[in-house]
């Protein structure tokens, strides 16, 4: 019976540690499964019609004087 309870002792410490990693393993499997889903999603979606604007997107330049180097 002791061998026992130290089977079951080690087995319920290997997966008290274990655990955290598998349920992060689990969650990082399902956000790349929605991000494939989304790619997916994205390049299926027809294009829009040649009268629609597309979104504008800026360029940021940093600022040459900066107020830390004055």
């Amino acid at each position: 019976m002791n061998t026992f309870m130290n089977y079951l002792a080690v087995a319920v410490l290997f997966a008290l540690v274990l655990l955290p990693a598998l349920l992060g393993l689990a969650r990082e499997r399902r956000i790349d499964r929605e991000l494939r889903e989304a790619r997916r999603r994205r390049e299926a979606a027809p294009r829009s019609a040649t009268g629609a604007a597309s979104p504008v997107t800026a360029t940021r330049r940093p600022y040459v004087r900066s107020w830390a180097r004055v």
